[in-house]
């Protein structure tokens, strides 16, 4: 054996190379620390890898909740028997003004709703009324059932008496509304007066025959009521006029009269 088989075998032999060039693939190995490090964040996790940084991920949350959980119950294992009482009470205390709170929460709200309710009650019979005495006054149209007297006057002897005769007629049978012609309403007010030059005044508007009275009401009733004897339709006929009366499902009153503010009345003072 040489000088040179001794050294190679007592581990004496060449020293080897730091930076080793590719392997049989191909591959070159990195040269350095560093450079490993980098090589492995650039490669791609394995699920392996992945499943054990989750349950890592987890098992350091459930660590982090326990110590917290430790360190509140440290405080009360620590505290005397009067610290725990008064902590008790004063939690109870807490408890009840929340309660009462909450309570007094609810019953505000239950006010408000009942509150809420009985506006809305008010301003719907408020609404109500005002359309009940808005029609009755003849400020508002009107609309419903009723009858249409179509009264003829050929000669000119039918005047304003017979109409206030047949107006009243239609009020004593229930009528809540009256037009006449289309052109004026029949009010608590209203006017009317015989003209020298044929047909009537009606609250100011002239009116000539044929007259035609649509009235609002229960249509038997009002029929039957302009149909007495010795009644409305008796005197027209005795002064060669005609009558014709309609019981009609649907009637549309339009003509309206403004309010007249009453000058000396007064509501009457109430105890």
């Amino acid at each position: 054996m040489s000088a040179q088989d001794e050294r190679d075998s007592a581990g004496e032999g060449p020293e080897r190379e730091l930076h080793s060039g590719p392997d049989s693939e191909g591959h070159t190995e990195p040269e350095s620390g560093a450079e490993r490090l980098a090589a492995g964040l650039r490669q791609r996790p394995s699920r392996g890898q992945l499943a054990a940084g989750v349950l890592l991920a987890a098992l350091g949350f459930a660590a982090v909740v326990q110590v917290q959980s430790n360190t509140q119950d440290a405080t009360y294992v620590g505290a005397r028997q009067d610290e725990l009482i008064a902590l008790i009470n004063s939690l109870s205390l807490a408890s009840d003004r929340s309660e009462n709170e909450i309570a007094q929460l609810q019953e505000t709200r239950r006010s408000l709703l009942d509150d809420t309710e009985s506006r809305q009650t008010a301003l719907e019979r408020s609404e109500q009324l005002a359309d009940e005495r808005g029609i009755l006054a003849g400020t508002l149209a009107a609309a419903g059932p009723g009858v249409r007297v179509t009264v003829t006057d050929a000669g000119g002897a039918v005047g304003a008496n017979n109409l206030v005769n047949g107006i009243q007629e239609l009020r004593d049978a229930g009528a809540e509304a009256i037009e006449i012609n289309g052109q004026v309403r029949v009010v608590a007010q209203t006017a009317i007066r015989d003209l020298d030059e044929g047909g009537v005044q009606i609250d100011g508007t002239r009116v000539e025959a044929p007259y035609v009275i649509e009235a609002i009401g229960s249509p038997p009733t009002l029929s039957g009521g302009l149909q007495i004897a010795r009644g409305f339709r008796d005197e027209v006929l005795r002064l060669e006029g005609t009558v014709r009366i309609e019981e009609v499902d649907s009637l549309e009153l339009t003509a309206v009269v403004d309010p007249v503010p009453p000058e000396y009345a007064e509501p009457a003072p109430t105890e």
